[in-house]
């Protein structure tokens, strides 16, 4: 090699180093590294229909892990971290007010493979989504799973989370068993709503304790207020006008005007109880 290739070499290279006499060229370590795959240069993770990465797996390698949700003997698989705050907090909320929830009711994360990534159950697929009873939905995109009352409490359950949770029964496909974090990675509504409702502390806090159930059952009888002229107009005897409602009637209560269960236990089985009572002390 001749010293005018040397200089031809250098120029277009850069940095030369002569090895036994100078018959062997190394780039430079610059030019070496760049040529190598870097963190910016690995392929993106796929992504469920909010921006968040999927998980293949849970409790194992990954951010989805099994959690408690305190006050209603359940578990469930979801993001851990601000995710799993508000999420447990929705929860918490539609057991308390809504309707008391059961082994069963609750599903978490899914594997990517058992959803419709594009769809917003797809959301779940990252861990940042719940469904709550999702087998009483056949097909899922039924519709008027809740009574006017139980629908107020999921409006006021949106609003105080302001945006950071949506609900499927507001989909273009509705999907009313599904409560989904609405803001990407990184947004600062989530962090903002976790630590201006207090929620952590409101979703470790055990029932009867402030910030447990007794404030549930305090917005709860303030809902119930609220909806009383409501839904005494839906369900009282209008329906029925020359029927005087007697709790000692003999007939089943099958047949008798009642109202609509309300939130809670309040069963035929119960209102007959409650009746044969009256008549007993009567």
């Amino acid at each position: 090699m001749t010293r005018r290739d040397v200089v031809r070499h250098t120029a277009v290279l850069g940095t030369v180093t002569l090895v036994g006499g100078g018959s062997v060229l190394a780039l430079p370590a610059a030019a070496v590294a760049a040529g190598r795959p870097g963190p910016d240069d690995a392929p993106e993770r796929p992504t469920s229909p909010n921006g968040w990465e999927l998980e293949e797996k849970a409790n194992d390698v990954s951010t989805v892990w099994t959690r408690p949700v305190p006050g209603t003997g359940l578990d469930v698989d979801v993001r851990i971290g601000d995710v799993e705050t508000v999420l447990v907090h929705v929860v918490r909320r539609f057991h308390y007010e809504i309707d008391e929830l059961r082994k069963g009711d609750l599903a978490g994360w899914r594997a990517p493979a058992r959803v419709k990534p594009k769809r917003a159950e797809g959301n779940q697929a990252s861990g940042t989504a719940v469904a709550i009873r999702p087998g009483s939905y056949n097909p899922p995109e039924a519709e008027g799973g809740f009574f006017p009352l139980q629908l107020m409490v999921i409006r006021d359950i949106l609003a105080e989370c302001d945006g950071v949770v949506r609900w499927g029964g507001d989909d273009d496909r509705p999907y009313e068993a599904l409560f989904s974090i609405d803001v990407p990675p990184g947004d600062k509504r989530l962090t903002e709503l976790v630590a201006k409702a207090d929620l952590g502390r409101r979703a470790r806090s055990r029932p009867g304790h402030p910030g447990g159930r007794g404030r549930h059952q305090a917005a709860q009888s303030r809902h119930r207020a609220g909806a009383a002229t409501e839904e005494d107009r839906l369900t009282s005897n209008v329906r029925h006008p020359q029927v005087a409602v007697d709790p000692c009637d003999p007939r089943p209560p099958a047949v008798r005007p009642w109202r609509r269960r309300r939130q809670g236990p309040w069963t035929q089985s119960s209102r007959m109880t409650a009746n044969a009572l009256v008549c007993a002390g009567s």
